[in-house]
């Protein structure tokens, strides 16, 4: 199958479109070119759209795909039009239409996720947890532990920050992240402000091989990076995880969507059920 131009088009942020439309696409043995275009709310702005993919159509000599979650009619109509020449997926004529029907009733055909972000507790509750999660990256705070969702432990470069934010922006996880450096494997315990909080602790470890990369990557040629020196901290931070009874997971072919599933699954299973 040839590789192919992909649209996500929106009359909000266009996230929705493009997490659905990725999680097709990861289907297929193909790399797609990603064209996001949020906001689309006027018919001016999707006419300007239909040309693009069309022009898209003519260089590449294949239909692109284009993912759309358009609320307002006037937009929508453009886009499914017979005049645009993308191969266009529906998001609410292939959920929400039926769901209508299901329910009996008619959907709000709201665009975004919040009709109103600064009077949303969810939303609100997104901030606050980011914020935390900055607060305490990389052990840069131990204060307030004890408001901590989780608190992710593992060698540096290990994914313990991305996790960290993706859990907070995506769920309103309040996640602390605390790197285990070489003075912890000399004491052989978890350090001393995480003992009280263990339950909340959660580890990640990475194959040594990808670990010296990613470190060589940073700091090359350093012993910080040395495939010897990611060996022995890998191995002594497993070893300390399984010493203190922690659950852990390599980091090394997961994505962060499936850690922070992991971790909710483990740690709050109370947030897979809102």
């Amino acid at each position: 199958m040839p590789n192919r131009s992909v649209f996500f088009v929106s009359d909000g942020t266009g996230i929705t479109a493009e997490t659905f439309g990725n999680s097709i696409l990861a289907q297929f043995a193909i790399k797609p070119r990603h064209i996001r275009r949020p906001f689309i709310d006027s018919i001016d702005k999707a006419e300007k759209v239909v040309s693009e993919i069309n022009a898209t159509f003519e260089a590449e000599g294949v239909r692109p795909i284009v993912f759309i979650t358009l609320a307002l009619d006037d937009a929508h109509q453009v886009l499914t039009s017979p005049r645009c020449k993308g191969f266009v997926m529906d998001m609410f004529k292939a959920f929400v239409e039926p769901l209508e029907a299901e329910f009996g009733l008619k959907s709000n055909h709201r665009i975004g996720r919040f009709s109103d972000a600064a009077k949303s507790q969810e939303y609100n509750d997104r901030i606050e947890a980011i914020n935390f999660s900055l607060a305490h990256d990389d052990g840069q705070s131990a204060k307030n532990l004890e408001a901590a969702d989780v608190i992710l432990v593992g060698v540096s470069r290990s994914g313990k920050t991305p996790t960290s934010l993706y859990l907070a922006m995506q769920h309103g996880i309040k996640a602390a992240n605390y790197p285990l450096i070489p003075e912890d494997f000399d004491r052989g315990a978890l350090p001393a402000s995480l003992a009280p909080h263990k339950r909340k602790c959660f580890g990640l470890t990475i194959d040594p091989d990808r670990l010296s990369q990613i470190r060589n990557e940073r700091r090359p040629g350093s012993k910080y990076a040395a495939i010897e020196n990611c060996r022995a901290e890998v191995r002594e931070a497993e070893t300390m995880m399984k010493r203190a009874g922690i659950s852990w997971l390599s980091s090394t072919h997961k994505s962060i969507e499936e850690i922070a599933t992991t971790i909710l699954r483990d740690i709050r299973p109370d947030r897979l059920i809102y």
